[in-house]
């Protein structure tokens, strides 16, 4: 099917396909197109640029954007969509006074949403994030990675990978899964954590790998959880069954986190709410990107990632939500946007650049995914009339989407 878009007000993130991300002061710069046109065939955009040159095309559908902005759909690195339940009566704990770490030394927490996992049926587990997975791209996300890490024993991992997977084939948005056994020590090994990590490196990762149930491998390295040296053992052995590692660091302490990833060769190190100097000088010596999670620092009142530092220091920064029961219950890229504008003081630019070309990074997709390229799959925003794309952060508690494209396709409307 060939749609043609005509007199788009602006066409966003306009990018040539030799750009995989952007860094530092390159993240300022979002190349635009004032009304333009744009052609998608099929799965994929085929052609755009300014009205004036316009071609003669037979299209199966016309769409007249006069007013409205198309910019790439956001691509969310950090998700935990597939869960069981809820957590609301912590969210109740946290407001009469008792933190994150409080709960979780009560059995809340990660253990809490394990439980809850165990004794829910694979099938049900699917509907529930199947209705998370519609919800997000209705928002306009158009690609997610989604973790594992609320099963906590081989059985219960698999079981959401296999989850996960099926949400993948179900549905048109592009899932990276992530197998994350390592989001806690479970009751049964409390007092003999290294115990957990061996049955990490020696069952659960050859079974995901022999599987195939991820690309991916992740590690909470944090007090209470997983050490830099555990973190790193975990990686190793996840990198010699082919699992590329993306690991939580420094959401609350700092521990060696960002060292461990950088030895490890790690794609991402998320959170990054807690930074020393060492930790911005090893991180911005290196290739690892830094992936903020600006809702979950609004949701848990915990500082945010210093962006504004590392952008100014000339690193590269993805955006995402942290989706998940415990610490960010919302999948709306819109609203981390805003956030990241509001509370972590990026520009709009920064912003949009973070949450599309860098996210895609962030999953090895922006070869097909997260700016306006020619070939790359056409996943798409179309705003409703907006008087510039300062506009969406600004405006963060109004919904400025008014049709989602993935793969050639609009979304149904609801």
């Amino acid at each position: 099917m060939r749609i043609l878009f005509k007199n788009i007000k602006q066409l966003l993130q306009i990018r040539g396909p030799e750009v995989r991300k952007i860094a530092g002061a390159d993240m300022s710069e979002l190349p635009a197109i004032e009304n333009a046109f744009l052609i998608t065939e099929n799965e994929r955009i085929a052609e755009f640029g300014p009205m004036t040159e316009i071609p003669n095309v037979n299209a199966d559908l016309e769409v007249d954007a006069t007013g409205k902005m198309i910019l790439p759909a956001w691509c969310d690195s950090h998700t935990h969509l597939v869960y069981a339940g809820n957590r609301e009566k912590e969210f109740v704990d946290r407001i009469r006074g008792l933190s994150y770490e409080e709960i979780a030394e009560r059995g809340g927490g990660i253990l809490n949403s394990a439980r809850q996992l165990e004794s829910t049926s694979e099938e049900d587990i699917y509907k529930q994030s199947s209705r998370r997975l519609k919800e997000i791209m209705r928002l306009g996300t158009g690609a997610v990675e989604i973790k594992s890490g609320y099963g906590l024993s081989s059985e219960a991992e698999l079981k959401m990978l296999r989850v996960i997977k099926r949400l993948a084939t179900s549905y048109p948005i592009e899932v990276k899964a992530t197998f994350l056994g390592a989001h806690a020590i479970p009751e049964p090994y409390r007092d003999q954590p290294d115990k957990y990590v061996d049955l990490i490196c020696d069952e659960m990762i050859p079974k995901v790998s022999e599987k195939g149930l991820a690309e991916f491998i992740d590690a909470f390295c944090e007090k209470g959880y997983f050490s830099a040296e555990q973190t790193k053992k975990i990686m190793k052995t996840g990198k010699a069954y082919g699992l590329i590692p993306k690991i939580h660091v420094n959401q609350f302490n700092s521990i060696g986190g960002i060292q461990a990833s950088i030895e490890t060769k790690a794609l991402t190190v998320d959170h990054l709410e807690v930074m020393t100097d060492q930790d911005f000088m090893d991180l911005e010596r290196s290739e690892v990107m830094p992936v903020a999670l600006p809702s979950c620092s609004y949701f848990l009142s915990i500082p945010y990632t210093p962006a504004r530092e590392m952008i100014d220091r000339g690193m590269a920064l993805a955006i995402a939500t942290d989706f998940n029961p415990g610490s960010t219950p919302s999948g709306n890229m819109n609203f981390a946007v805003s956030t990241a504008c509001i509370k972590m003081r990026l520009t709009p630019e920064e912003a949009i650049n973070a949450a599309t070309i860098n996210g895609a990074y962030a999953m090895n997709l922006s070869h097909s995914l997260g700016s306006v390229t020619r070939g790359k799959f056409a996943n798409l925003i179309l705003t409703k009339e907006i008087p510039s794309y300062g506009f969406l952060p600004y405006a963060f508690g109004s919904n400025l989407i008014d049709k989602v494209m993935i793969r050639g396709e609009f979304l149904p409307q609801e």
